[in-house]
């Protein structure tokens, strides 16, 4: 079955769902967004497009008819209205969201919806909360999951050590919200930048840290099986203290808008990224106590002749995987679903899952 898709957000990531689905043969899509300029750059692709003010609830959901789904690439904050115009257009919904709110909001949609709602799909929350959600169930009692993921520059030139590689309002809400967690079995909120570590992969150093947003409904569906579940960001060392300094000493934790217009003025973006998931899980397998690791390591590559970055293309992989599951049937067509509902192997084996393959250094290892 042949789905028409309609992607929401005519961004970085937008272009990137739109190039993967043009190249399918699973597909047809069209790209909705009210700039016209960045709307002309897909033109130029040769993907059709709309003109859409996602503000404009009723325009958006007359505009949203006849599609079967909706995926949303467009800021957090027009997430619900976005949502709720696919629900009005009867089209199935899906979104990249990490923000908690958003998210609550597209539930809540779902409970009333004759459609399915899947938000948080892409890469954390998304593929992460997918990869985690199996590793945890290869053992029969399940003690501490912790998922850690970094987008970062190959190359990185300022004190810092980072490159703008996707929304800069949702870097933003990762460093400034709670975090969901399991802590000694209760589910909880804890302090974004705390639980700092050390990590070394390939010969390279990363610290980590907690940040918002990036495990979904995961700790709800662990919850009262684990006693320990967490989400950290991968960055290179230095990064967290250079980000106390402006959010805590400088107060920009309250002016989020300033530190947005910081940000993308001084943080030049790149294609030239690397995207790594480091899954650990600890628990019990056979009475035995045994712990286990997902790795995941992605680079930019070329798609319909044309470089991609490392986020792009994970993030897109991310939501068109479980779209493509939706569309075979695999996954439930009604209500709200979670990237846990989601088989890991099911995922790798569509079209747009196989984009994580290249990336799978657990597999390597084995293999070596």
């Amino acid at each position: 079955m042949r789905w028409n898709i309609c992607v929401v957000g005519a961004g970085k990531i937008g272009q990137m769902i739109a190039t993967l689905l043009k190249t399918s043969p699973n597909y047809t899509v069209t790209v909705a967004d009210h700039d016209l300029a960045a709307l002309s750059v897909l033109n130029k692709m040769g993907v059709p497009t709309k003109q859409i003010d996602a503000k404009d609830e009723a325009g958006l959901a007359e505009g949203l008819k006849g599609f079967d789904a909706v995926i949303s690439a467009a800021p957090f904050f027009l997430t619900p209205a976005i949502a709720k115009a696919a629900q009005a257009a009867g089209a199935h919904y899906f979104d990249l969201t990490e923000d908690v709110a958003a998210t609550n909001a597209v539930r809540a949609l779902a409970e009333k919806g004759k459609t399915a709602f899947m938000p948080q799909c892409g890469l954390a929350p998304g593929f992460v909360g997918i990869a985690g959600a199996a590793l945890a169930a290869e053992f029969d009692e399940i003690d501490s999951l912790h998922m850690r993921v970094g987008a970062l520059p190959l190359y990185p030139t300022n004190a810092l050590k980072y490159n703008l590689t996707w929304s800069t309002d949702g870097l933003i809400n990762e460093y400034c919200n709670p975090c969901d967690a399991i802590v000694n079995g209760e589910l909880v909120k804890t302090a974004p930048l705390e639980d700092y570590e050390i990590l070394g992969h390939d010969g390279v150093e990363y610290e980590c840290f907690n940040t918002s947003g990036g495990l979904g409904t995961l700790p709800e569906t662990l919850e009262g099986k684990a006693r320990a579940v967490s989400y950290r960001s991968i960055r290179y060392p230095g990064h967290r203290d250079i980000l106390r300094l402006l959010l805590n000493d400088l107060g920009l934790e309250r002016r989020r808008d300033l530190l947005k217009d910081i940000f993308e003025t001084a943080l030049p973006r790149t294609d030239q990224d690397v995207v790594l998931v480091y899954c650990t899980a600890k628990g019990r397998i056979g009475g035995q106590l045994r712990e286990k690791s997902l790795i995941n390591k992605s680079y930019s590559r070329v798609i319909d002749g044309q470089t991609w970055s490392a986020i792009q293309v994970t993030t897109a992989a991310g939501v068109l995987g479980v779209v493509d599951l939706m569309r075979t049937g695999t996954l439930p067509s009604k209500g709200f679903i979670r990237q846990e509902q989601v088989q890991f192997a099911d995922f790798l084996e569509t079209e747009f899952g196989r984009l994580y393959r290249a990336g799978d250094v657990t597999k390597q290892s084995k293999a070596a």
